[in-house]
């Protein structure tokens, strides 16, 4: 039973192949466009009203939206949804446990992966959303429940705009592969 155990860490799949070079500028294209217009908007309109519009979690679903624009998790349910709920798990964990920043962030990630799993929308930089929504520090902080729609909600909704319309430029290229 050990032995099976540790058997499974070799693996056994064969590495996926590699990326067209097309694929590779249109994911660079459209990163560069979705979080480029983030920060733009984030310095330029919500920064001098002591707020944000760029996190770091979405750097991670720039990759998705972008870069794997077929993976499930990139689908606009999960960018947009996962976002968002994880949002609001963080915000009452931090509201709940805050006083214990460790314990605060290690249930607002639990918690994120198990509302976006039981709601579909499973979205990996959901889990670094809800940790930033604890350990983001007093401007994060001060957004509330408002923190879960705006950055996270309104800069995914950005991200997805630019997803839809870059991704679709390639002709070997389609973006989403289904939207619920």
């Amino acid at each position: 039973m050990v032995k099976e155990y540790f058997l499974k860490m070799k693996g056994g799949a064969q590495s996926p192949p590699g990326v067209a070079f097309t694929e590779i500028l249109w994911s660079g294209l459209g990163s560069a466009a979705g979080i480029g217009i983030c920060g733009y908007l984030s310095f330029n309109y919500f920064e001098p009203r002591d707020s944000t519009l760029l996190i770091g979690s979405f750097g991670a679903s720039a990759v998705l939206a972008y870069g794997a624009i077929k993976s499930p998790l990139a689908q606009p349910r999960n960018l947009i949804g996962g976002h968002v709920i994880s949002g609001l798990a963080g915000v009452a964990c931090y509201n709940l446990f805050g006083d214990t920043i460790w314990m605060a962030s290690s249930l607002a990630v639990s918690l994120a992966i198990a509302a976006m799993l039981l709601t579909k929308t499973l979205h990996p930089p959901g889990g670094a959303t809800a940790l930033i929504a604890v350990i983001g520090g007093k401007k994060i902080h001060d957004l509330g429940f408002l923190y879960a729609f705006i950055p996270a909600g309104l800069g995914a909704l950005i991200l997805l705009v630019i997803a839809l319309l870059i991704n679709n430029l390639s002709k070997n290229r389609r973006y989403p592969e289904y939207w619920f």
